[in-house]
């Protein structure tokens, strides 16, 4: 009897436990979500959807072939309808989670029943299992995906602290600073503020002249002065034009196997022109769309609507013309979604999109605005290939003299030689089908052109061709181009943007830390007629962006990734700039802007172990420039497809097969080992020393000087004093051994000057080791 009482008490216990357990009356200690606080309202878009998205699209989503029980969980309608394949049930009842089959089913303990399946490797945890169960009491409500509502711009944030704000953008930044409990960082530097907006607006830093005009300004606005003539330099294009090239996919050769020559750079050139000249970013976009739709289009209108063929094109024989053509439908379909929209539209190229409501037929009504160009897919024939005579693939515009010299004058061409560039012309009407499962053999229904409603609807007063859609993505409606422009800006400034993944905004991408800020930016850019140069000065002059980034332990603790933007960010300048800053320094960087790709100096030997073999080009072997063409800034260094430059591969540039927006951040061995073994560095740290030595009298300055002209301040004593006895070891090494010392400072093609070797050695080695200093190659 006791026995049978003593069992009976313990399952009486265990049960008290599940039930305890159930109820959340008694928290596991392995369970680190227990004590999360959940929100007061809870927000679909912020809360809900990120969860359903992540566990729920793939089998109840917006792709009707993957999609299991009749069940749809993207849509307000079909997700509280009731189950076709369950009569009488509802997977979500507003108010009532016990009646909600959806949260029954998810925190269920049956296997069989438990939702998402265990064998989909993908579970809730016990915060989102509470956030499901308080929205279905708060009433389910559904919103539209954030990214498809239209900006607005919300009141301004108050705070108690009224000493910080510069401008409107730092209300929402300190919102939720003290939301996570976080204070703003001390402003920065005047020295480390001026270096900053140099590098974020012309991609070079300040020279000691321009700081020390600065510094001697008694003007309070000596930053707002700064920021205007860093925006009227002509660099300024250039340092945008680099980033568009991402975006642009730009390229001096075709791709594929062959990946012979094209003349595309004049495009390039209309770019840096039309930064420098600040164009509007609607007409910046709508010329490279559709320029040569527009009424009495210019030359140079057309000109810009080589941003659409800059795709790879194949050279190779044997190729299917009608294969390849609906390639390049396909990569300006994908590069319009990505680059423009931020959306991945090309998951919808096969089926429905498996997570954005974005259909197949979606995808195919705008691929079908591309569709018109008289292009094959096989650029030439192999004799034209062979002798390298065409340099662009139909249709193309001719660039002359003439032109150069009036409504071209911002080519910088070579006089006597006329130039090829690939160009837009819809002269060659085509029907549209969408291709079962993406095959450009397999066409199943017509389309005409179009574009998702789930984002803006396609008004009947636009023409359907390119000109339309150019319109309608510059429409003040259309929820995403603003946004995911200026998020784009954002993270070029911060290293991150508001939307992390600046090349998703939809239901996979990141959500925007601060919704409020990102939206209020954009209205208010397309408030100012999308003018982008007052937009870098708006971000530029808030107090947030001229924080310090020295990083406290509490920030570092509450913060580490700087979500909150307590501290300005530290991240490792693109290869680009770290060379251009390099040549900048040393007194070697040819300032002239725009013209033909050159050739910089490069590891022996690349092209041709990668040459096919089938180039006989002028792509086949490289044979490095001469002379000034070696100082040329990195955004005009010669980019071939199969092996781009590999001094800015190293440093996590991209191929530009595709358009990118984000460029990936590594850190490897290789970095350091080309920042210290590179001939163009060696060549940079052995002509500073040359010049420090010979302008400068004094043997006793010449480390401080080397110094200043590479981090634009004077040394700390402690600095000073490491980087003297370095100098001052490597002097009585290279007086030694005058053999190495002569070695050393024969890197490199510019011209010696006529200074001691041993001296020159040695201070070059001390401009080596501040050139491979932290602070130099990383903004901060």
């Amino acid at each position: 009897m006791k026995q049978k009482l003593s069992i009976g008490i313990i399952l009486v216990g265990l049960v008290a436990l599940l039930f305890a357990f159930k109820s959340g009356l008694f928290k596991s200690s392995g369970d680190e979500y227990a004590d999360q606080k959940l929100p007061k309202v809870v927000d679909y878009n912020f809360h809900i959807k990120p969860i359903l998205s992540d566990n729920c699209y793939t089998c109840h989503g917006p792709d009707a072939n993957k999609r299991k029980a009749g069940l749809r969980l993207d849509l307000e309608k079909e997700a509280l309808s009731e189950l076709p394949e369950n009569p009488g049930k509802y997977a979500i009842v507003a108010g009532k989670p016990s009646n909600s089959l959806l949260y029954q089913h998810v925190v269920s303990d049956d296997p069989k029943q438990l939702m998402p399946p265990p064998d989909s490797q993908l579970a809730l945890n016990s915060y989102e299992k509470k956030l499901l169960k308080k929205w279905i009491e708060q009433g389910a409500k559904f919103d539209k995906h954030w990214a498809f509502i239209p900006p607005k711009k919300a009141e301004l944030p108050t705070s108690e602290r009224t000493d910080w704000a510069q401008n409107e953008i730092d209300a929402f930044i300190m919102e939720k600073l003290e939301e996570n409990d976080l204070a703003p960082s001390e402003k920065a530097g005047q020295h480390t503020l001026i270096r900053r907006m140099a590098l974020d607006l012309t991609g070079l830093p300040p020279n000691a002249d321009q700081v020390q005009r600065y510094l001697s300004n008694s003007s309070v606005d000596i930053l707002e002065l700064a920021i205007d003539e860093f925006l009227a330099s002509p660099t300024y294009g250039e340092r945008m034009t680099q980033v568009w090239l991402d975006v642009a996919r730009y390229a001096d050769s075709h791709g594929y196997q062959d990946d012979s020559y094209r003349s595309m750079w004049p495009w390039r050139d209309w770019v840096i022109h039309a930064f420098n000249n600040n164009m509007p970013y609607d007409e910046f976009l709508r010329v490279q769309l559709a320029g040569d739709l527009m009424p009495n289009a210019s030359k140079e209108q057309i000109l810009a609507t080589g941003f659409n063929r800059n795709h790879p094109i194949t050279q190779e024989g044997g190729v299917i013309q009608e294969e390849y053509q609906s390639y390049y439908v396909v990569d300006r379909t994908n590069t319009l979604g990505k680059g423009i929209l931020g959306l991945t539209l090309e998951c919808a190229k096969c089926h429905d999109h498996k997570y954005d409501q974005l259909s197949q037929r979606d995808y195919y009504e705008i691929y079908s605005f591309f569709n018109n160009v008289d292009e094959k897919g096989l650029r030439m024939d192999a004799v034209q290939a062979a002798n390298q005579k065409y340099f662009a693939d139909a249709p193309f515009m001719t660039i002359t003299d003439e032109e150069t010299q009036g409504v071209l004058s911002f080519i910088n061409k070579d006089e006597g030689k006329d130039v090829k560039v690939m160009v837009m012309n819809d002269s060659m009407p085509r029907t549209t089908y969408i291709f079962n499962r993406g095959e450009y053999d397999s066409p199943g229904e017509e389309v005409t052109p179009n574009a998702p409603e789930i984002i803006l609807p396609f008004s009947e007063n636009l023409p359907k061709n390119r000109l339309g859609l150019a319109q309608w993505v510059t429409d003040e409606n259309n929820p995403l181009t603003a946004r995911v422009f200026v998020n784009r800006i954002w993270g070029m400034l911060f290293g991150n943007g508001l939307v992390e993944t600046s090349e998703d905004f939809g239901v996979q991408g990141s959500l925007p830390s601060h919704p409020q800020l990102l939206d209020w930016i954009a209205k208010d850019f397309m408030e100012h007629d999308w003018d982008i140069k007052y937009l870098l000065k708006k971000i530029m002059l808030s107090a947030t962006y001229q924080q310090s980034s020295i990083a406290t332990e509490e920030s570092k603790k509450v913060d580490p990734d700087n979500k909150w933007l307590s501290r300005a960010p530290r991240f490792r300048m693109s290869g680009e700039i770290i060379r251009d800053y390099v040549l900048a320094t040393s007194g070697l960087l040819n300032k002239e802007i725009g013209g033909p790709s050159v050739k910089p100096y490069q590891p022996p030997g690349l092209w041709e172990e990668t040459n096919a073999g089938g180039n006989r080009g002028v792509l086949t072997t490289y044979v490095a420039d001469e002379g000034d063409k070696l100082y040329r800034r990195s955004l005009y260094t010669l980019w071939k497809r199969t092996l781009p430059p590999p001094s800015m591969s190293i440093f996590d540039a991209p191929n530009r097969d595709i358009c990118e927006v984000r460029r990936q951040k590594t850190n490897t061995p290789l970095q350091a080992l080309a920042l210290q073994n590179d001939v163009q560095m060696l060549e940079a740290a052995r002509v500073l020393a040359e010049n420090t030595i010979t302008d400068t009298k004094d043997a006793e300055q010449w480390v401080t000087t080397v110094f200043q002209r590479i981090l634009v301040r004077n040394p700390k004593e402690e600095e000073k004093k490491v980087l003297e006895e370095y100098y001052t070891d490597a002097l009585d090494k290279f007086l030694n051994d005058k053999e190495n010392a002569e070695k050393l400072i024969a890197q490199g093609e510019y011209k010696r000057l006529d200074t001691d070797p041993a001296k020159t050695a040695a201070l070059m080695l001390t401009a080596q080791v501040i050139y491979n200093l932290d602070e130099t190659i990383t903004k901060e």
